[in-house]
């Protein structure tokens, strides 16, 4: 028997007694034969605050075009917004993640408030990617997720640059080796238009790893915000949602243990972002999905890392689109034998199909052969140790370091460090330990960017390793460990450490250890004076008191 196509929004518009909700409708240009059609649920997260998200309303038209072609009546909405590389390094950043928490809850409060039968929700920037993604599992309708797309690269005395090379140039003009020329020229050149940050950052590895998760249309991902192309893409999205309907299709069919291996063996073969580990976390705790911070190292350490993408490599996302995209990322690892190829799509095939069948461009440099990779291991790791008791991340794509130690460098927060780094006082062989910007302490865990640029920058990114309880932009790249878990504010060892002790990171042994006795760190912690909450109301106040650990997704209960 076929599913009632409109079961939901049935009981919402349909007979005498819903008279009421009808003629509100139809008082601003839905006819009766568009209330009698599926309603699909359009969640849009456009803003004019950023370039990553500030196409997305005119692509949302097409999507609309899609779905009205296909039979269903689509009802737009939005949500916020938060841009992580403007608010970088600023109060603002703590507001980053959070606003994850509040695009899921916003949407899934539309849908069901307003009993729409599907969701498509559009995507650009780092937190609205997987808050979209968090909101269909918890609804588990027929639904998809259309990312709007990577930025196109600026051009700089004759190079290919990023919002990466902006940051870094930060550090590099504090220390002197740019001029107030070439920093106004660059920052005028390198974000030229629509679309989210090229590189393998945070948005674009979010994007591919939920397009290998099958909750995006393979294909659509890596197509650029101003490609011609996007434009259809999202109008066959629109399209795809009423066919996801006809074959009743949900989230929990597609969101499982193997999609999300396979999603994180995407992300490690590709070096993406570090971030990946939060969201998906989050993405499979929302699917009741079981997934632990230890299958990422596990996965991460028998994935080669092949593709060569910025912030380490040469290439970004729309050079990743010509030479094969992430068809051409799951070929790859089907010839590995690291992909689970029966893992279904949104389209209804198979990620072993859509990989048998990927096109890979003549002579393309950006993903490596297997014979031929940039690494044995993918592009992060998971340790433990006494700082870290329940795991931190440590990113690995880039660099050859995989075991350091030094004296700590401590600071209570990132805007004290950023000050440090800029005015010349950490050198060589430090370790520079960050706290009190966890989930909790920050609150917000704000992204430690705009002190690792400056550490490159300077000069410094092959000899200062840094640890936090906070988290890294998909744009840093060094040797860094990130999500340092229990925080500083929960009681971590993070708390016990002072100026001087030694710090050490071993990667191959996964551990982050400081060189203190098991009952001096836990006298040090007892003696740590928990810095005040900085924010007691509000929407921070709330968060910091409901937010759990880094290893577990960061999740608000």
């Amino acid at each position: 028997m076929s599913p009632d196509l409109r079961a939901r929004s049935r009981v919402q518009l349909e007979g005498p007694d819903r008279a009421v909700a009808r003629a509100y409708l139809k008082g601003i240009g839905y006819d009766s034969d568009a209330l009698q059609r599926p309603i699909i649920g359009i969640a849009n997260t456009w803003t004019e605050v950023m370039p990553c998200n500030f196409h997305l309303r005119r692509l949302a038209e097409k999507v609309k075009e899609g779905v009205r072609a296909a039979g269903g009546t689509p009802m737009e909405f939005n949500t916020v917004a938060v841009s992580d590389g403007i608010t970088m390094g600023t109060e603002g950043m703590k507001t980053s993640l959070v606003s994850r928490e509040v695009i899921a809850d916003s949407i899934e409060l539309m849908a069901r408030g307003h009993l729409f039968d599907g969701v498509i929700a559009l995507s650009g920037c780092d937190k609205t990617i997987p808050g979209c993604v968090m909101a269909l599992a918890r609804l588990d309708l027929p639904s998809l997720m259309l990312y709007g797309g990577s930025i196109k690269p600026g051009r700089f005395k004759g190079k290919d640059v990023t919002i990466q090379e902006v940051f870094e140039a930060v550090g590099a003009h504090a220390a002197g080796d740019m001029s107030d020329g070439d920093l106004a020229e660059l920052e005028s050149v390198a974000s030229p238009g629509p679309g989210a940050c090229g590189g393998q950052f945070t948005a674009n590895t979010m994007a591919m790893a939920f397009e290998m998760l099958g909750i995006s249309p393979m294909g659509s991902s890596m197509v650029p915000a101003e490609e011609s192309k996007k434009g259809k893409v999202a109008e066959e999205c629109g399209h795809l949602i009423m066919d996801l309907l006809e074959r009743d299709l949900r989230p929990s069919a597609i969101i499982t243990e193997t999609s999300l291996q396979n999603a994180i063996g995407a992300v490690a073969m590709t070096g993406g972002s570090t971030n990946a580990v939060l969201h998906l976390l989050a993405v499979a705790s929302e699917a009741g999905v079981s997934l632990s911070i230890d299958d990422f190292d596990r996965i991460a350490w028998r994935t080669p890392l092949l593709a060569d993408l910025k912030p380490f490599g040469r290439y970004v996302a729309p050079d990743l689109w010509r030479a094969g995209g992430v068809p051409l990322v799951a070929s790859r690892m089907a010839d590995a034998g690291l992909l689970g190829p029966d893992a279904i799509t949104v389209t209804g095939r198979t990620v072993g199909e859509v990989a048998q069948a990927a096109e890979e461009a003549q002579d393309q440099p950006v993903v490596r052969p297997l014979s031929d990779p940039l690494a044995r291991n993918g592009g992060f790791a998971i340790l433990r140790g006494n700082l870290a008791p329940d795991g931190c991340v440590v990113k690995l794509a880039g660099h050859g370091r995989r075991e350091q130690s030094g004296p700590a460098r401590v600071f209570e927060d990132e805007v004290e460090a950023f000050a440090s780094v800029q005015a010349g006082k950490v050198r060589a062989g430090d370790i520079v330990v960050i706290r009190n910007e966890g989930p909790a302490g920050g609150p917000g865990m704000r992204e430690m960017l705009a002190v690792t640029a400056a550490i490159q920058g300077q000069g410094l990114g092959d000899s200062v390793a840094l640890i936090t309880d906070g988290r890294f932009s998909g744009a840093t790249h060094g040797f860094m460990a990130g999500h340092v878990a229990p925080e500083a504010v929960h009681g971590g060892p993070i708390a016990a450490v002072r100026d001087g002790d030694i710090v050490v990171l071993d990667v191959e042994s996964r551990q982050l250890n400081v060189k203190l006795s098991d009952e001096e760190i836990a006298e040090r912690v007892a003696a740590y004076v928990v810095p005040g909450p900085k924010y007691e109301t509000g929407v921070l106040g709330k968060y910091a008191r409901h937010v759990g650990s880094a290893a577990q997704g960061a999740l608000t209960t």
